[in-house]
């Protein structure tokens, strides 16, 4: 929430978490207006057989195609 209330430009994790960690925060991003992908870049798909999301990533929509860009040059 740290990006939502403009503390932080970019959360990015990847360490993996489960489904219900990210689901408030993703849906408080997304209605606020930023941007909410995995970390390729595809959209967070939940209620899915496994509840286990690899990566996630929050931030401001002027910066998701810089940082995607960035993660995979």
């Amino acid at each position: 929430m740290a990006v939502v209330v403009g503390e932080a430009d970019i959360y990015l994790h990847d360490g993996g978490m489960y489904q219900w960690d990210s689901a408030a925060p993703a849906a408080v991003a997304q209605a606020a207006g930023f941007h909410v992908s995995r970390i390729d870049g595809s959209p967070l798909v939940y209620n899915e057989r496994s509840a286990w999301l690899p990566d996630f990533l929050v931030c401001r929509p002027e910066l998701a195609d810089a940082v995607l860009d960035a993660l995979w040059a």
